[in-house]
């Protein structure tokens, strides 16, 4: 486990973009993606907004994903599983970096065929508490032709990343603008944000 954490910082370190590509197992990948099929087979999955709850707008223009929150309430076992996993990533954050994060949160993101979200940053600017965003990927066989990559957009060096199963994404919130490109196929992760409030 921990050596997915390093992967994550290390490259974090070198690029300001960590990546992971087993930061999930396979087995927990696959039991997190059902329980995403599920619920959207039982219309649990709502239009994902854009902004926080203070001052939440929907637009598809811009931003065209269904979302579901992730709970210790809902008491599923391979979610809770996920946290754990969280939770020991932030302590090993917090003491090899001095991170200072005290919570998060994260919900499942489902993109149908034609689904994007236009460039952002996930940072509010009316409440700065997300300091990292997280990006777990749940899509097995992904193809180049599916589409769907996150593109990180920084000074002369834009990165274009597959959604690929059991990858996880790490870059500060405040301080890279990125997109999610159209998708050709089904693509669905766990995102989310590690906060100090």
């Amino acid at each position: 486990m921990e050596n997915g954490f390093e992967d994550l910082i290390a490259s974090y370190i070198e690029n300001k973009v960590g990546i992971s590509e087993h930061f999930l197992s396979a087995e927990l990948a696959n039991h997190l993606k059902q329980n995403l099929v599920d619920l959207n087979q039982k219309s649990l999955l709502k239009e994902a907004g854009i902004g926080n709850s203070e001052k939440v707008s929907y637009d598809g223009a811009i931003r065209s994903d269904s979302i579901y929150w992730l709970d210790k309430k809902n008491n599923n076992a391979f979610e809770n599983e996920f946290f754990d996993q969280i939770d020991a990533f932030i302590i090993y954050l917090n003491e090899s970096c001095y991170a200072g994060i005290t919570g998060y949160e994260f919900h499942y993101s489902l993109y149908e065929t034609g689904d994007f979200y236009l460039k952002h940053l996930d940072q509010f600017k009316n409440n700065p508490s997300r300091k990292y965003s997280m990006i777990s990927y749940l899509n097995s066989n992904w193809q180049e032709s599916d589409g769907g990559e996150l593109m990180i957009h920084q000074e002369n060096n834009n990165q274009k990343i597959a959604p690929t199963q059991g990858k996880t994404v790490f870059f500060k919130s405040n301080e890279l603008v990125h997109e999610v490109l159209v998708t050709q196929n089904t693509r669905m992760s766990i995102t989310g944000w590690l906060k100090s409030d």
